[in-house]
């Protein structure tokens, strides 16, 4: 097992690559999407139902777990991995974003953000060097940079400042990061949806140096359009050696597209939230469970999908659980879902090898248009 982080890019079919980030903790193929375990947990799964879907690293909140049950907490308790039973490698967000989004009376200075918590009133101070902190403390193997993130639209001046901001703050974390063997800091680069400031950022970051490197600011209410006209240049402008992660992202023809565009690592809460809301996603779109026309189906969700909810249930059970509130069905619906995207991965770094990415897309594309089976 390697004792330090690096990544191999082992085949490309136009910008999309397909690769393998070693860790000390295992190996993280790519493109590789990575299951949001906001509280040290993904909602309505054991760690080991995750791992069975395939999944090689899980994704935890800076935020919510210094919030509760606190960073030191987990450290006195052997970190992140013992606490939640997970032995592969684990990515925090900086919690930049949660601050934005989720805290309460907040204020950004130079030095940081000061805000009081969504859980209990309590204040609190992130700046570049507490967030390096609290992310040493939960033990993650990759740690992201503190950045902040303005969402869109928003004008020229508005993104130039807090790109330039964010730019400041990853040279700070960078320096409070430190010399951390096995563990890696990805940089972030800003720049909303204008070109010459992604192109500027992406040179300040690299000035500095980073074990990987993100693409932050997008799926903040953009829309795809907007998204995809950014990853037609921003990962170019990023080092072809390092991997590169696409945060926040997303829906399934997102991330075909985002992989198309050169994006290595993905993240989203969209499976495991839509599984608990009873949409499952297949191959041939997206299926709304609680629909009427389920009741009485006995096919299973999706006939081509190894997962338990398939082979095991058919449309008419989890249907009936659904309406019934039963959690059985946060737990099927949500592994279907883990499970249906780590399958899609797995198709695309096949493609990516076999130099058959566009066919893959065309009948990726064929299957969602053909829609869901049709009711009995």
């Amino acid at each position: 097992m390697t004792e330090r982080f690096s990544f191999t890019l082992e085949a490309a079919d136009g910008r999309a690559r397909k690769g393998v980030i070693s860790t000390p903790r295992g190996e993280i193929r790519t493109p590789a999407f990575m299951p949001v375990g906001t509280a040290a947990t993904v909602k309505a799964m054991m760690p080991e139902s995750v791992a069975a879907t395939g999944a090689d690293i899980l994704l935890g909140n800076t935020y919510h777990l210094m919030l509760r049950p606190g960073a030191e907490r987990i450290e006195r308790l052997g970190g992140l991995h013992r606490f939640m039973n997970w032995s592969g490698p684990i990515l925090t967000d900086s919690g930049g974003f949660q601050v934005m989004s989720l805290a309460e009376l907040r204020k950004l200075t130079e030095e940081g953000v000061t805000f009081r918590s969504h859980v209990d009133g309590s204040r609190h101070m992130l700046s570049p060097e507490t967030s390096m902190d609290i992310q040493r403390q939960l033990g993650s193997d990759i740690v992201m940079c503190f950045d902040e993130c303005p969402a869109l639209p928003a004008d020229h001046d508005r993104i130039a400042e807090s790109m330039r901001l964010s730019m400041r703050w990853a040279q700070r974390s960078r320096d409070a990061f430190g010399d951390r063997p096995g563990h890696a800091l990805f940089g972030i680069q800003q720049g909303g949806d204008v070109e010459d400031l992604r192109g500027e950022s992406a040179e300040a970051l690299q000035e500095i140096g980073f074990d990987g490197y993100a693409i932050g600011g997008l799926a903040v209410g953009e829309g795809q359009k907007i998204m995809f006209q950014v990853l037609d240049y921003a990962p170019g402008m990023l080092p072809a050696d390092k991997p590169r992660y696409l945060m926040g992202v997303g829906k399934p023809d997102d991330i075909v597209g985002a992989v198309k565009r050169g994006v290595d690592m993905m993240d989203c809460v969209l499976p495991s939230r839509s599984g608990r809301t009873g949409q499952a996603w297949t191959r041939r779109g997206q299926v709304n469970i609680k629909n009427a026309r389920h009741a009485d189906d006995p096919r299973p969700l999706d006939e081509a999908c190894t997962c338990p909810a398939c082979t095991n249930y058919s449309r008419a059970y989890l249907h009936h659980v659904f309406r019934s509130g039963e959690i059985i069905s946060s737990m099927l619906l949500t592994w279907h879902n883990l499970h249906y995207y780590q399958e899609l991965m797995a198709e695309m770094r096949d493609a990516i090898s076999a130099g058959s990415f566009d066919a893959f897309e065309a009948d990726f594309n064929a299957q969602r248009s053909a829609g869901d089976i049709a009711p009995l």
